[in-house]
């Protein structure tokens, strides 16, 4: 029955436009001060300890290494290498574009960032060739998503947050499935791209291809940076985006000079806009899980399908179809801030991996970042392409399957997720 009161009570304060942010607050204030005794000193304490995580560190660092990458060229010289690595195939700007938001992701931890930085540039190339515009805003707002499952991963470090789950853990779960994806993205491009007929590019030179390398490797190094300091051992998640950030000022203001010293103020300001709006969310769903907790909600449904003997595998089909629906109507930190902790020890109790169920958590959220009516990618994508919303969705249709058939994948076999970190020796 408080399950009920406390997730209706959430609903209509969202329903009536309300920020999710204060959707939460206002729902755990008005349920706390009218139904139970919970004194007001312990809400204060929960909102100071429950941000105050190490790891929390790691998003405005992420954030400000992706706006960097952004605006400091490094994007624009990773498309000029994966054109001049897979070009002259089917599709060649298409499939360019999916190998270009790969390595945008492994740098920027951000799925919309990929899509502004890699769409912004690409998608005009693109409809120049003869593409039609449809064909690169699809390849373009899927492959964007990819941003949140290779790592440097923010939504990851929310549901580390969230779950008490090892960050480094998750980023290198995320490896194998981040490639997979991206590698069934391309084939959905190559083919659409050859049954249409659509524009190939001159094979390059091996000349060429080398200069291509050489103009992007300071922004390639900055993924053996993040991923080879954390499986080294060389410094932790949090340690590792201070460094990406540090690292992506140096390449874009010193190194490319895309970017002047006076434009940094601006790019800083942005990116603590954007940290103070996420870190705002945390807060709340901080207070949010506090409520769960002390109503024993996880508990009880953790009780009630033990109780009725339901197999992992319905529960995971469940929760995919809890959160693809959570995906029509909210981003993806708050879904993973309000949902992890709930479903979280539910997963345990029946023996699921907490790694392997991040994973599957984080590509659930790349799929309802592509499909209204509140995919971000979409919006972002919209702007870039001047499509309106319902010819977008129409437009990413096809990629949007492959990702649900790869979201089946990786929610029935565990091993995708979980091989790398256990070959690795950290599991």
């Amino acid at each position: 029955m408080n399950a009920a009161i406390i997730f209706g009570l959430l609903l209509t304060l969202m329903l009536t436009g309300m920020p999710i942010s204060i959707s939460l607050g206002l729902t755990v204030l008005t349920f706390l001060f009218t139904m139970t005794h919970v004194p007001i000193e312990a809400v204060a304490l929960k909102l100071f300890t429950g941000i105050e995580k190490f790891e929390i560190m790691a998003i405005p660092f992420f954030i400000l290494a992706g706006n960097f990458l952004t605006h400091g060229g490094v994007a624009r010289r990773m498309i000029n290498f994966a054109t001049a690595m897979v070009g002259h195939w089917h599709g060649g700007l298409g499939l360019a574009g999916v190998v270009a938001c790969a390595l945008f992701a492994a740098v920027s931890g951000s799925s919309p960032a990929t899509v502004v930085a890699i769409g912004s540039i690409l998608l005009p190339a693109m409809v120049k060739q003869g593409f039609p515009n449809r064909f690169g805003a699809g390849v373009i707002t899927t492959s964007g998503a990819l941003g949140i499952l290779i790592p440097p991963s923010i939504v990851m470090v929310m549901y580390s947050v969230s779950t008490n789950t090892s960050v480094g853990q998750l980023f290198m779960a995320g490896v194998v499935p981040g490639l997979m994806l991206a590698t069934l993205l391309g084939v959905t491009t190559w083919y659409r791209a050859w049954k249409f007929g659509y524009p190939r590019m001159p094979k390059a030179t091996f000349g060429e291809r080398l200069k291509a390398l050489k103009e992007s490797i300071w922004g390639l190094l900055l993924i053996v940076i993040v991923i080879g300091g954390i499986y080294s051992g060389i410094f932790t998640p949090t340690e590792a985006a201070a460094m990406s950030a540090v690292y992506a000022f140096i390449i874009a203001v010193f190194v490319y000079k895309d970017m002047t010293l006076k434009q940094v103020p601006q790019v800083l300001l942005s990116s603590a806009n954007m940290s103070a709006m996420l870190l705002y969310i945390i807060t709340n769903a901080v207070l949010f899980s506090f409520l769960m907790t002390s109503e024993n909600i996880p508990q009880s449904m953790a009780a009630w399908i033990q109780g009725h003997n339901l197999a992992p595998w319905v529960f995971l089909l469940v929760v995919n179809v809890l959160l693809l629906m959570a995906g029509n109507f909210m981003e993806p930190s708050s879904i993973v801030l309000i949902m992890a902790p709930i479903l979280f020890p539910v997963a345990v109790s029946l023996g699921i991996d907490p790694v392997h169920f991040g994973i599957l958590i984080v590509v659930n959220m790349e799929v309802g970042m592509c499909h209204p009516p509140v995919g971000l990618n979409l919006y972002v994508a919209s702007g870039i392409t001047k499509m309106g919303i319902t010819e977008l969705t129409v437009a990413v249709a096809p990629w949007l399957l492959t990702m649900l058939g790869f979201l089946m994948l990786v929610t029935y076999i565990p091993a995708i997720s979980l091989w790398l970190p256990t070959a690795l020796g950290m599991r």
